[in-house]
């Protein structure tokens, strides 16, 4: 911004004196012609006047100026030019071997009188005055561009405080003393919206943990009734078929409830410990396949001596999310979970994403061409902000869906 303001008042002022420039340096042109005709006027009536008594003292006394002379009658001299000897009287302008001339024409009853005048001494003088005057304006020019920025300095420095104060955390007001009128409009109006933001939060979370509260009772006591119908020795099959439904519906909807809620909060890691990874990954895998039949299997390239420092809680929720998202749409084949350096990746045999799908695979509850998607990867987006980690997820060379935790300084080996 310092840049562009400095900039913009640097090209403003080169614009303004160039156009003064511009002018100046046309009217210096007229008058510079006005006193040129006056010479060569002054001069032509002088060598006629002379011409009647003394022909010899006619001619000017100087290099830039040839006077020829033509009888009434006679035929041009030879070493008169050309293109000015048929010149009609009056005052013209040649160019002669890219050199530019002034050319007067008189006539009396005797003769014709041609005045040629070089006038390269004065438009060298024009050259000059308007190469000074160029550089005096790139020059000023250069010199309001660095005046500009550092005055631009103190304006975007108190911008640069203020937008570094509004991450901050804290509900500090962001108006001081002294602030001039702009950034105190842009102070108040960051505060206000802040207080709006910091109230919708709170009745969202409010709204959140309320409504968790609430079903989690009448939840427990549906699932414990599935339970007990399951348990009962002489029910029908379909009867025990359908209160597994029901408790497999509830855990689903408490599962649905709790991430809500997180995604509603800030997930900070509350315990760092050391999670060693392979572990971790087969047991978060044994426990998806206890319920699930398909023929799919697990490779786990994951050496033995490497673990995590992460909070548990949070660092299970991400390897749950990701091995159940590949388990759920891969219908048969190997799942692979792979560290390559300090990334964890994890590609299933399942269709993949569709294109239309890939910028939006963080979104929650998003609906693309092959159906909607839910919260798992969202919450995993969610975890790994909260812990320092990057996520990223894509469609493998080979087919399927490939995401990828980069783990950075949290990853170390025994």
């Amino acid at each position: 911004m310092r840049l562009r303001i400095a900039a913009g008042v640097a090209a403003l002022t080169l614009l303004a004196i160039m156009a003064q420039a511009v002018a100046m340096l046309m009217i210096f042109e007229e008058k510079e012609e006005d006193f040129i005709e006056e010479i060569l006027g002054q001069q032509i009536a002088h060598s006629m006047a002379v011409w009647q008594t003394a022909p010899e003292s006619a001619f000017p006394n100087t290099p830039d100026m040839q006077l020829y002379r033509i009888a009434k009658g006679a035929p041009p001299a030879a070493k008169i030019p050309v293109e000015v000897s048929a010149l009609p009287v009056g005052n013209h302008e040649i160019i002669r071997d890219g050199r530019e001339f002034h050319v007067a024409v008189r006539a009396d009853d005797s003769a014709r009188y041609i005045l040629l005048y070089d006038v390269e001494d004065h438009e060298a003088r024009l050259r000059d005055l308007m190469l000074i005057t160029i550089s005096a304006g790139v020059l000023l020019a250069l010199v309001v561009l660095l005046a500009g920025y550092a005055l631009a300095g103190g304006l975007a420095s108190r911008l640069e405080r203020l937008a570094a104060r509004v991450g901050e955390p804290g509900s500090a007001s962001l108006v001081e003393a002294g602030m001039e009128r702009e950034l105190l409009a842009i102070a108040d109006a960051l505060d206000r919206y802040r207080q709006r933001q910091q109230e919708a939060l709170a009745r969202e979370q409010a709204f959140a943990a309320n409504l968790s509260h609430e079903l989690r009772t009448p939840l427990t006591a549906i699932r414990t009734d599935a339970e007990m119908l399951a348990a009962l020795p002489d029910a029908p099959a379909s009867v025990a078929r359908r209160a597994n439904r029901m408790i497999s519906s509830v855990d689903r909807i408490n599962a649905l409830g709790n991430s809500l809620l997180l995604l509603g909060r800030e997930a900070r890691p509350a315990l760092l410990e050391e999670i060693r990874l392979r572990p971790a990954i087969a047991a978060v895998w044994e426990s998806l396949t206890i319920a699930n039949s398909k023929p799919v299997s697990l490779r786990l390239e994951v050496a033995e001596g490497t673990a995590v420092a992460a909070d548990p809680a949070l660092f299970d929720l991400v390897l749950r999310n990701l091995l159940d998202n590949a388990l759920r749409y891969s219908e048969r084949g190997e799942i692979t979970c792979t560290l390559e350096g300090s990334r964890l990746v994890v590609a299933d045999c399942g269709p993949g994403f569709a294109e239309a799908d890939l910028a939006h695979v963080f979104d929650r509850f998003y609906t693309g061409p092959r159906g909607r998607h839910g919260l798992g990867l969202a919450l995993v987006q969610h975890v790994c902000a909260a812990s320092g980690w990057q996520v990223s997820a894509g469609n493998a060379a080979t087919g399927g869906a490939r995401v990828v935790v980069e783990l950075g300084a949290s990853l170390h080996r025994f």
